[in-house]
């Protein structure tokens, strides 16, 4: 089969576990080269280095701080200087401290917020003059489903990911003059380890109100990204799929 990305430059953030590690693995079979962050977990993110590589892929983990500026730039200029230029961004790097809100510290919400929206803002900002001088590029955010339909006990998560599906709509329509496309993954319920620490009274009250009756697959959400990284969605720009098993269609 036709590799979609091969020659193909990409950048993911969070790429050592769940749906980072999925997109990581998907990107690199579809033939981009792939760079992706870890944050910690350098022995994992270095073991799907070597297995990837091993199996004829082109993948690097570099350590990196999203929520950090002169991170993130170290990060695109180390990338830059290696191959000459990005045309995939996937900014999937994400974290949770869910608390009610009566309950929750600042430093609860400041770190959620640095991470899965200041992070995404300081990365898309920071591949933005090297896409515009291609005068091409895929930007690609993760969201969440709770970022349309808000969850109690995770308002900073919430917030976060509402903000990212109102930041691809506006960042799409600031690029989309220079041919580059800005678009946004709603998951919804996925099997991830972030979700391993749910009780089977919690995983059950999800699975009934998903019209599927199950949960997602992180390879499932890696393939919508594929696609929004390949030609073959070239047309669409500033939009929001929710891949959560129809939760949200009604």
């Amino acid at each position: 089969m036709e590799k979609r990305l091969t020659g193909k430059i990409a950048v993911i953030t969070g790429g050592s576990r769940g749906i980072g590690e999925a997109i990581v693995r998907k990107l690199a079979a579809e033939g981009a080269r792939v760079f992706a962050t870890f944050n910690s977990n350098a022995e994992k993110a270095l073991a799907i280095e070597q297995e990837l590589i091993n199996n004829g892929a082109s993948v690097k983990f570099v350590s990196a701080d999203i929520s950090q500026e002169d991170s993130v730039k170290q990060l695109m200029d180390f990338v830059v200087n290696e191959t000459g230029r990005i045309d995939i961004l996937v900014n999937n790097a994400g974290m949770t401290r869910d608390n009610l809100l009566m309950r929750m510290s600042l430093q609860e919400w400041e770190d959620v917020i640095n991470t899965n929206l200041k992070g995404v803002f300081l990365c898309s900002k920071a591949v933005c003059r090297t896409m515009m001088s291609q005068r091409r590029g895929k930007i690609i955010n993760i969201s969440s489903i709770v970022g349309m339909t808000g969850n109690a006990g995770q308002s900073n998560y919430v917030a976060a990911k509402a903000g990212v599906i109102g930041f691809t709509k506006s960042l799409a329509k600031e690029l989309s003059s220079r041919n580059i496309l800005v678009n946004c993954i709603a998951p919804g319920y996925v099997e991830t380890d972030m979700t391993d620490k749910l009780s089977e009274q919690q995983r059950q009250s999800f699975l009934d109100i998903i019209p599927l009756k199950r949960a997602a697959k992180s390879d499932e959400i890696a393939a919508v990204v594929a696609f929004l990284a390949s030609d073959d969605a070239n047309y669409i720009t500033g939009q929001t799929i929710a891949v959560d098993g129809g939760l949200t269609m009604y």
